[in-house]
């Protein structure tokens, strides 16, 4: 198959969250099962910075409302891979120093810069020397390129036959802009209702893609029927209630190649699931060491790499912040967000001096040694669609401790004398989002964590899960060969 994933970020090139590592990922997942896989991203000024980004004879045009907007189409490859990412170069929109806004607050243009690159895909895939069987497109900056596929592009011969694949990576961002915007489309205005692109007065480029796209995924099972209630749906819970036939959850993958303590050059020690008996207990020396906390073996060590903001549960973890450092424990965080936990953390790693290692900053080396170095990771979330830090735990022996919703659910087996007898436990989970049942889950695993043979029987069994990309783009192939069938069947028919 020929497949064409578009996003609005993509590592290495630009990042600001997870749908990055996604597009960054998975494309080459895909390649090593054999099919053809293409990426397409903005060409952000950070981007090019340090790239061997290449000019291609492509040149894309696109009607913005009353005026056409022309682009230039760069190309590089991801990397260890022969994937290729174009980049669409239109310096007024995308040559920015950030990639939605600035200074907490968005671009007020997004809504253009958007609907531009959304549609410039198109006109990109119409000039591909072959037949693109899937589109790819992911969240909202992308929700149009299904709408467009249907309302526009089907008379080009190349893309008659292309099915479309929309991820939903969060509900809760959703490119809602005003309906004036409507105008920048160049959609007919009939479209502008609420059973297709209207939503409340606005237009919603979000719900844009849950319409028009031939099928929806997000990133687990579990998070698929969560956005069919009014308290995950936001506000959409009844569009994707009206796909549900053609909703599907995959889990996300992380990258061995990346996360792998075996390899991992940020590590005082490498080991595997046969050696960290050894490894880890250097690696946490070396983390408490640069945190200048006590070099105790015996005290658990509890770590955070996170987004400092309710999402992430922080405000369970502030709840439960004075009982839980008064025990025996030990907590490093990492991470930047709301001041508010700022000042919190801050106050704490004051008051409980040598037992709390505190870095207000993004630092992926350090997110490393955290990830080797801990004995446990809180994940305390009011809800995560996937997750990928309870992963990387897994891989790196450390015991994750989470809140049972969306991906979280999919990913961890919570640990009971019953589910560790029979090597099934993975972590620890609690599900009555407050503080109590954080604290109460925290006790269980500190009732464990002195009974060394059965602590390292959950870290094991852990570390041996295979949550590569490998098995994702297995499924994410099985879904586009869904929707190709099905496409094909519309074809012959209509």
């Amino acid at each position: 198959m020929n497949i064409l994933l578009v996003a609005s970020e993509v590592v290495p090139f630009a990042k600001t969250g997870g749908l990055a590592d996604v597009a960054g990922a998975l494309p080459r997942a895909i390649e090593s099962l054999g099919h053809n896989v293409a990426v397409v991203m903005p060409c952000y000024a950070q981007a090019r910075r340090g790239r061997a980004v290449q000019p291609t004879e492509w040149r894309v045009e696109v009607p913005i409302g009353k005026k056409n907007v022309a682009a230039e189409v760069f190309r590089a490859n991801l990397p260890g891979s022969d994937v290729p990412v174009y980049l669409i170069d239109q310096p007024a929109y995308f040559d920015r120093e950030s990639l939605y806004g600035e200074k907490g607050r968005d671009y007020l243009d997004n809504c253009e810069r958007f609907v531009f690159f959304s549609r410039a895909c198109l006109e990109l895939a119409r000039r591909f020397p072959f037949e693109v069987d899937v589109v790819h497109a992911n969240d909202w900056q992308t929700g149009l390129v299904p709408a467009y596929l249907n309302e526009m592009y089907r008379s080009h011969p190349s893309l008659r036959s292309t099915g479309s694949v929309f991820t939903l990576h969060n509900m809760a961002f959703q490119g809602r802009f005003w309906h004036w915007d409507m105008l920048l489309t160049g959609l007919d205005w009939p479209l502008f209702n609420w059973r297709e692109l209207e939503f409340f007065g606005h237009l919603n480029l979000l719900k844009a893609g849950i319409v028009f796209a031939d099928a929806v995924n997000t990133v687990s099972k579990k998070y698929a029927a969560e956005i069919q209630t009014a308290e995950f749906g936001y506000g959409l819970d009844g569009v994707v209630q009206s796909r549900r036939h053609d909703l599907f959850g995959i889990i996300n993958g992380i990258d061995y190649s990346i996360w792998n303590p075996e390899t991992d050059s940020n590590l005082a020690a490498n080991y595997n699931e046969d050696t960290f008996i050894h490894g880890k207990p250097k690696c946490k020396a070396a983390l408490q060491a640069e945190h200048r906390l006590p070099q105790r073996p015996d005290v658990p060590v509890f770590g955070m790499v996170t987004r400092l903001d309710d999402q992430k549960g922080l405000d369970l973890v502030a709840g439960m912040a004075e009982e839980f450092l008064s025990a025996d424990v030990q907590l490093v965080v990492l991470g930047t967000g709301h001041l508010h936990y700022h000042s919190l953390l801050e106050d704490l790693s004051r008051r409980f001096g040598g037992k709390v290692g505190l870095n207000l900053k993004f630092d992926d080396s350090l997110a490393h040694r955290i990830y080797a170095g801990c004995d446990a990771f809180l994940m305390p979330s009011r809800y995560e669609p996937c997750g990928l830090n309870q992963l990387i735990c897994l891989k790196y022996g450390t015991v994750p401790i989470v809140r049972a919703t969306g991906g979280l659910v999919d990913t961890i087996v919570d640990c009971t004398a019953a589910s560790l007898a029979a090597g099934a436990a993975t972590g620890f989970a609690f599900e009555p989002y407050s503080r109590d049942a954080l604290l109460g889950c925290v006790r269980r695993a500190l009732e464990l964590w002195p009974q060394r043979d059965a602590w390292r029987r959950l870290q094991r069994i852990g570390m041996v899960q295979d949550w590569s990309w490998n098995r994702s783009a297995s499924e994410y192939v099985g879904l586009y060969e869904r929707v190709r069938a099905k496409r094909a069947e519309t074809v012959m028919t209509g």
